[in-house]
Parts: C-alpha cells; structure tokens; sequence
C-alpha cells in the first residue's frame, strides 16, 4: 500500500524559505522511474500542480508561477521527496501535498500548510 507522509509547511514572512518533505513508502523510488509531484490548493480554489520529478532519472519541470523560486529533489536512498521554496510570496499560501502515480493508481498525502504572511 503506498503511503505518502509531508512534513516542512509552517508560517513565513515573505521573501523567505521553506523545505517541504515527502516521504514514500510502499513501493520503491530506484525500482523505475515513478512521477513524484508536488500540488498545492489556495483557499476557495482549485488543486494545482507546482513541481514533477521522475525518479530514475531526475528530470524535473515546474508550473510557471514557481519556477525560478522552487527546487523539487528526490532521495532514491531515502525514498523522499523535496520542494525547496524560496522568494515566497503571499500567493504562494496553500496546503501542499505530494502525490506519486504508482501501478496505475494516483496516491496523496495528507497536505501540508505553508502560510506566507507579514
């Protein structure tokens, strides 16, 4: 059963930076290339995707609205997943969650809350 726990979210001025953490487990990153993203949800709008990187190979690609200022890494050794934030903004305030396609079916985690806010 695959299970997907975030950890990182908190309160930050703007301008500053967050490491959010996606820890996998139930199937392993190494084995083949799964899609490992990062998705977040703003208050009273819809779920959006913000970060994808493959596994095996460590391709990356980013929504527009935060590519320049996130960083998305992943341990194979570890089985976990990063979204370094930096220059955040106000509008980046959302739950955050990670997500992994695995064996035909779409898992989440739980989410966690970045708030950016003066």
């Amino acid at each position: 059963q695959v299970q997907l726990v975030e950890s990182g979210g908190g309160l930050v001025q703007p301008g500053g930076s967050l490491r959010l953490s996606c820890v996998a487990s139930g199937f392993t990153f190494s084995t083949q290339g799964y899609p490992m993203n990062w998705y977040r949800q703003a208050p009273g709008k819809e779920r959006e995707w913000v970060a994808l990187i493959l596994t095996r190979t460590g391709l990356t690609n980013y929504a527009d609205s935060v590519k320049g200022r996130f960083t998305i890494s992943r341990d194979n050794a570890k089985n976990t997943v990063d979204l370094q934030m930096n220059g955040l903004k106000p509008e980046d305030t959302a739950v955050y969650y990670c997500n992994a396609y695995v064996n035909g079916g779409n898992s989440w985690g739980q989410g966690t809350q970045v708030t950016v806010s003066s």
